[in-house]
């Protein structure tokens, strides 16, 4: 059925690109999957996007099982469960009882959790998350629409999400070195946060941990694996692919809120033609008029279609509307949007927030993709199967020039792909 040696589950399709990211940077073949594999072979590097960050946590746990089944039926020795680099997560989840409910079906009584992202200003300090200069709780992150992070404590988020023990390897022991962290590991059981501060500190942790079973946390602490791994003998290295030219045509759908995000729309629409989605008026008068404005535009000038907003105007409209229908219409409308575009020969796609990405990427009816070159850290364009360029960006990812940074990536020579077909 298949040679897979590395399976990683992800939590949302950004967070799954952002993963495929770091393993193609270290010139793996991985191939990404939209949704639960239905059948077929595989390759020895598979990441699986889930949409279950913010699912009832009964659901998220079966379709994470589900993954976990479809990866050991194809040989995978070593489980990686993704969530976001900012912890994202409800008072119930998703991460605790997914981790946990892989450690049991794993048969494992211990694993690690390590979201830091220092490349991307998410450090992880005396178990403590910090986004940039600034605590957790007081960073941007504290007024997330859908999992608003009120506490920068790792342990004390876990610990009730979870039915084992929670520990942690705080920055003195990571700084003595991997000895001292393995050592760390070998007393207790459960779930061990780890501490690190700079990216040389991920490197000390994965020659710790690069023999676990099953990690937990961001894509960065994936990044020094695949070296020590292909040291060892464990994979044979696949020779890279060119990839296809898309389509010229050209988009940004965005649906997230972020700080990050609402920097980039406003430096994009400096010099490309906008449209708001309002979930108001997408209640009251739906679509149409979205629709109208984008068959006005050409194909290859500078657009966006865009739901972003300040916080205040996203709690007005989750207080009219309901969080759950306020965010379904705009990921519908953009979705919907989506195949518009394509359709008019948009063969180019960014799309901003994990939510909006689901809804796009199923939208197109994609389920597998290429990984091509890294417009910023964390974030690569990806490849359907007819050619569609997709950029799946996280909220907080990127600089404010991402959007042209993008574009301008792919207007560039031909890359090649570490993504196996």
């Amino acid at each position: 059925m298949g040679n897979t040696f590395f399976g990683a589950i992800a939590d949302d399709f950004t967070g799954a690109t952002d993963l495929a990211a770091m393993l193609a940077r270290a010139g793996m073949p991985v191939t990404l999957r939209i949704g639960l594999p239905q059948n077929g072979d595989s390759t020895a590097f598979e990441v699986i996007a889930l949409k279950i960050r913010t699912a009832p946590p009964e659901d998220a746990i079966a379709e994470a099982r589900a993954a976990l089944r479809w990866l050991r039926a194809r040989g995978a020795r070593r489980i990686f469960w993704k969530y976001c680099s900012t912890f994202d997560s409800t008072a119930r989840g998703n991460i605790g009882p997914v981790a946990d409910a892989l450690m049991s079906d794993m048969n494992v009584d211990r694993t690690v959790h390590c979201p830091a992202f220092p490349e991307n200003g998410r450090r992880v300090f005396m178990g403590n998350l910090f986004v940039g200069e600034q605590p957790l709780d007081e960073s941007p992150m504290k007024d997330h629409p859908l999992t608003p992070m009120r506490d920068a404590s790792l342990v004390r988020l876990l610990s009730p999400q979870v039915r084992r023990q929670v520990g942690q390897v705080t920055f003195p022991t990571v700084r003595r070195g991997s000895d001292a962290v393995r050592d760390a590991l070998e007393r207790p059981s459960g779930h061990i946060i780890l501490d690190a501060v700079e990216s040389d500190d991920l490197t000390t942790l994965a020659a710790a941990i690069h023999d676990m079973p099953l990690i937990c946390g961001g894509s960065a602490i994936a990044q020094p694996l695949p070296l020590l791994w292909r040291e060892a003998g464990a994979f044979v290295q696949a020779a890279p692919e060119p990839l296809p030219r898309p389509a010229p045509g050209r988009i940004v759908l965005s649906g997230s809120c972020s700080a990050m995000t609402r920097a980039q729309v406003g430096h994009y629409l400096d010099h490309a033609a906008g449209y708001r989605l309002d979930p108001l008026e997408l209640a009251r008068g739906g679509l149409a008029e979205a629709r109208s404005w984008l068959q006005t535009q050409k194909a290859d000038t500078p657009k966006i279609i865009f739901a972003t907003a300040e916080p205040k105007s996203v709690a007005a409209a989750q207080e009219a509307l309901g969080a759950a229908r306020a965010g379904a219409l705009v990921e519908d409308a953009l979705a919907q949007l989506a195949i518009d575009a394509r359709a008019m020969g948009m063969g180019r796609i960014v799309v901003a927030g994990g939510e909006t990405s689901g809804a796009v990427t199923n939208a197109l009816k994609v389920d597998r993709l290429r990984i091509g070159p890294e417009i910023a850290p964390g974030v690569p364009w990806c490849f359907a199967g007819d050619g569609t360029a997709l950029a799946l960006k996280s909220g907080n990812f990127g600089a404010e020039t991402f959007f042209d940074d993008a574009f301008a990536l792919l207007d560039a020579e031909p890359a090649t792909a570490n993504a196996a077909p």
